[in-house]
């Protein structure tokens, strides 16, 4: 016993000689520098740094995708665009039930695929026949969705493939015209447009043709037109593909990425990359994890054996959400145009069970002191230690850095101790927007110990809880 009072005392005193003591909750994220005013948190050589839009973004790191239209009632995954737009007929449809879905589970907004590869429109273009007007279902999706999401206080995005084995005009020069046009349908008519998603997929249509697209110019037309929404693709501009569909990214994600010589689709940069991202990445592009609920993208009844249990889907969020990305999880409306209820159980679900895991901080009344390199020590790492003020269990620990000065933690140690004893001790390499640690087993902890071993610059950390 008297060891342990002694370790604790040399702790305390070895921390406080460099910094005063904090008792300060941590529920909420800090808005503040948490380092004295004369340090400047931008090194002499920037990271690259996040646009407001994908501040936002990163601010809302779960949400839902809707994969619906024809291939709903075909059984297809990739539609070939001679289906018959009358197949296309959900007889209850309910946007408003998503939301409440969606609201339910704690996803903060949805994104629909307004066109898939088989060119049918969910919305009334003027720019095309295959659409809900010539369906003998005539409601326009994007309107009622739209409106939905507004009353529900949910963030509104939407897929529009550019590949459209439908449409005469793809594979001319015509087309990429038409894809601007209906790009702009959608901006003033359904907008605000929160983000929007651009599968890479480019084969042909049905005169045979392959397009070239204007990426270029399509991208301009996005930032003008509606600067507020980022652009997903496998190159950004403002978010990435993680380069798989399984639902994880690596331990060691930067949301930086050198896009230079890499295109969308085929070109794009390889799967190694896209996971991890570059350390010295030039543009900030973070990464979007897009994973299905279900075996397929598309509703199919033969599925619903294959709905991932609450359990599959926690374990998704941490490897996704934990590892700084944004989950797209994809929850695909039913043919009678509701989320079907094995898969709105499974949400609400693994909403108890995140909101019982991560809502609890066994910091929040720890004291808190942090030590830096100094001009008597400049070789001192960065490093934050918890006293509890008794000893509690913890299962994990949540750190999340102020992105705003960049992302620029590369290594971290964490060492959990009781009385003076380490019970839990990993090495880590990025922290990013979100990073959960969770450990192998239950621990009971009267100290945390967080200390830098690597970064780019000075290391901002804004939010550590422990659960």
């Amino acid at each position: 016993m008297k060891k342990c009072i002694l370790y604790f005392s040399a702790i305390f005193f070895t921390v406080s000689s460099y910094a005063q003591p904090v008792t300060q909750s941590l529920s909420k994220p800090e808005t503040r520098n948490p380092y004295p005013a004369t340090r400047n948190p931008y090194p002499a050589t920037r990271n690259p740094l996040p646009s407001t839009s994908q501040i936002k973004w990163l601010a809302n790191p779960f949400y839902l995708f809707l994969h619906f239209g024809p291939n709903t009632f075909t059984g297809k995954e990739w539609g070939d665009g001679k289906e018959r737009t009358e197949v296309f007929n959900p007889t209850e449809l309910d946007c408003e039930q998503w939301c409440k879905v969606a609201k339910s589970a704690g996803a903060k907004g949805l994104i629909i695929t307004a066109k898939h590869h088989d060119g049918f429109c969910l919305w009334p273009s003027k720019l095309s026949t295959h659409t809900v007007r010539e369906a003998g279902f005539k409601r326009d999706i994007l309107a009622e969705l739209s409106a939905a999401c507004k009353k529900y206080g949910l963030l509104f995005g939407v897929y529009l493939s550019p590949w459209d084995r439908n449409h005469p005009d793809y594979g001319t020069e015509k087309y990429n015209d038409i894809y601007v046009g209906m790009m702009k349908e959608i901006f003033q008519n359904y907008g605000p447009i929160w983000e929007l998603w651009w599968d890479g997929a480019n084969g042909e249509g049905p005169n045979g043709k392959k397009q070239v697209y204007d990426w270029k110019r399509f991208e301009s037309f996005v930032r003008t037109n509606s600067p507020q929404t980022v652009v997903f693709s496998d190159i950004g501009p403002d978010i990435r593909w993680v380069g798989n569909e399984q639902g994880f990214a690596s331990e060691t994600n930067w949301a930086l990425l050198d896009t230079a010589g890499f295109k969308r689709g085929e070109g794009a940069p390889p799967t190694d990359t896209l996971q991890t991202g570059n350390y010295r990445g030039k543009q900030f592009i973070p990464a979007e994890v897009d994973v299905s609920i279900r075996k397929g993208w598309f509703f199919r009844e033969t599925e619903d054996e294959t709905v991932k249990s609450a359990d599959q889907i926690m374990d998704i969020y941490l490897k996704s959400v934990g590892r700084n990305a944004n989950l797209l999880l994809n929850v695909p409306p039913t043919t009678r145009g509701k989320i079907h209820e094995k898969d709105s159980a499974a949400l609400l679900n693994f909403a108890t069970k995140r909101e019982a895991l991560l809502s609890k901080n066994i910091l929040q009344k720890a004291i808190r002191n942090i030590t830096e390199p100094d001009k008597n020590n400049p070789t001192k790492k960065y490093s934050w230690y918890y006293i509890l003020k008794e000893p509690a269990t913890m299962r994990g620990l949540y750190l999340k850095e102020d992105l705003l000065y960049g992302q620029k933690i590369a290594s971290l140690q964490i060492t959990v101790s009781n009385k003076g004893e380490a019970v839990f001790r990993k090495t880590i390499t990025t922290v990013g927007n979100n990073r959960i640690i969770v450990f192998p087993e239950p621990v009971e902890a009267s100290e945390v110990a967080i200390v830098v071993l690597d970064s780019k610059g000075l290391p901002v950390i804004k939010e550590i809880r422990g659960f």
